[in-house]
């Protein structure tokens, strides 16, 4: 895979950033990290899986930004279902500026439609930092601005008509395969209960290992699912589109903390604090 930037801490390696080239258009190419480990090794993300082939680790990605696709896979039309459509866009980035460090880095991306035109602008920053002796934390921060001539909706099933709490679309991390469960700060437990929630954190514990995820912004909702595949989404439009307005932005903010082991909710707590 081409390989422009890595994360570090304490010099061990814990994420390589893919600039998205790899990936077909009907994949919705965009940048993405993977692979993502703890500090032992484990991988904690997947790209390019059987089941979703446009999962691509961990990614900032819509179904629908004002009509184009860049989530990647079939769109999901209101009265026909999930359709095949020639709707996909890229993300691609224009500049990259990793630290002398290699503990973070910030890039300029260009969110286009299928014809090339410029939908979305954005500004990312990547960090990393120690948190413990078995995790460390995923700082990920992120700028839409629109341009100055049109508003631009964001969108996603769930505004395009699909039930069944599927408003996915936004910061997303595809997990790495196996079984997991998932809880959140309040007290809620597995997929039916988390999804869709908007407590202070959600954790995805694992056979080896344990996400956790923090940072909704107002209006934003969990996406998470165990079951058909294992994922966790900031969903930007759980219940109707958000708008960019004309020459305005929004900014995400998030913290995912890696750590080795499966964590019990009380020591989630206490690294989520």
């Amino acid at each position: 895979m081409p390989e422009s930037a890595r994360l570090t801490v304490g010099g061990t390696v814990v994420a390589r950033l893919q600039d998205g080239t790899d990936a077909d258009l009907t994949l919705g190419p965009r940048p993405y990290l993977h692979p993502v480990t703890t500090f032992s090794g484990t991988p904690v993300t997947d790209a390019f899986p059987e089941d979703h082939r446009w999962h691509l680790g961990v990614s900032v990605a819509l179904q629908d930004v004002a009509g184009t696709n860049l989530w990647g896979g079939r769109t999901y039309v209101r009265d026909r279902g999930y359709t095949w459509l020639d709707d996909h866009g890229r993300i691609v980035i224009t500049r990259l500026s990793p630290t002398a460090a290699e503990d973070a880095f910030t890039a300029t991306l260009h969110w286009l439609d299928p014809d090339g035109t410029l939908l979305i602008t954005e500004d990312r920053t990547f960090s990393a930092r120690p948190v413990s002796a078995r995790a460390w934390a995923l700082e990920a921060a992120y700028t839409l601005a629109a341009p100055p001539s049109r508003d631009v909706p964001l969108g996603s099933p769930a505004t395009n008509g699909r039930p069944d709490a599927a408003g996915y679309g936004g910061f997303f991390w595809r997990c790495a395969p196996g079984p997991a469960d998932v809880f959140d700060a309040s007290g809620a437990t597995g997929e039916s209960t988390v999804n869709g929630g908007t407590a202070a954190w959600v954790a995805f514990a694992a056979t080896d290992h344990t996400l956790i995820f923090s940072g909704l912004g107002d209006g934003d909702h969990w996406f998470a699912r165990t079951g058909i595949y294992p994922g966790v989404c900031v969903a930007l439009a759980w219940e109707k589109p958000l708008v960019i307005p004309a020459g305005g932005t929004i900014s995400r903010r998030h913290t995912v903390i890696v750590a080795d082991g499966t964590l019990t909710p009380e020591e989630a707590t206490a690294l989520a604090a």
